[in-house]
């Protein structure tokens, strides 16, 4: 039987200093090569979560502009060898992301919108042993981030809607993200000229 929910879209985080240290590519092969079962998972090839993603590395902690791209294109790779956990299109009315989450930390995952920056961000901890054995519980995302949790951020659209932003977990592991487009009025505009422009002809 299917479950699906929705997931509370935050607004407005102001978390200090969060997502200030950034992965690179040498730490992250490092980091990588500990064998650890779990990271493999949520950061190995075909996870929404990890660097490689788009064929090359980048830093999920930096807003990637994802419907620039087709999955198609960009994936294309990962699916021949059926890694993808991901997919992501538009519609003529929404913006839609899908993706698998990691086994664990699903329960806590977070879906943050960033007004200042135009960009969602999809985060949450995946190493809580590790965090409560450093007493690191609330400011995670403002260290090494990727010791504890995981994160994508990603740049909306200039036409996305932010104030519908919908997030539903389906499973407890399928996440959906749906960004409406913005609807512009053309009728109503044009009803607008044509009166400034009847104005204009009266006071003529």
């Amino acid at each position: 039987m299917t479950s699906k929910k929705q997931i509370e879209v935050l607004r407005d985080d102001q978390t200090t200093k969060k997502w200030c240290v950034a992965l690179r590519d040498d730490v992250f092969k490092r980091f990588m090569s500990q064998g650890n079962a779990t990271v493999n998972k949520v950061f190995g090839d075909g996870s929404l979560f990890s660097p490689l993603l788009f064929g090359k590395f980048f830093d999920p902690s930096d807003a990637f502009p994802l419907w620039e791209f087709e999955s198609d294109i960009l994936l294309c790779n990962l699916r021949s060898s059926g890694q993808s956990t991901v997919d992501w299109f538009r519609t003529d009315q929404d913006y839609v992301l899908k993706a698998e989450l990691p086994g664990i930390g699903k329960s806590s995952v977070q879906v943050v919108y960033n007004e200042n920056q135009k960009a969602v961000e999809v985060s949450g901890p995946w190493n809580q042993q590790q965090r409560e054995a450093k007493n690191i519980i609330n400011d995670w995302r403002s260290v090494n981030w990727w010791e504890y949790g995981y994160v994508r951020r990603l740049e909306l659209p200039e036409d996305a809607d932010w104030r519908k932003i919908g997030a539903y977990l389906t499973n407890d592991t399928l996440l959906e993200i749906k960004i409406p487009k913005k609807i512009f009025d053309f009728e109503s505009n044009t009803q607008e000229n044509d009166n400034v422009c009847t104005k204009i002809s009266d006071e003529v």
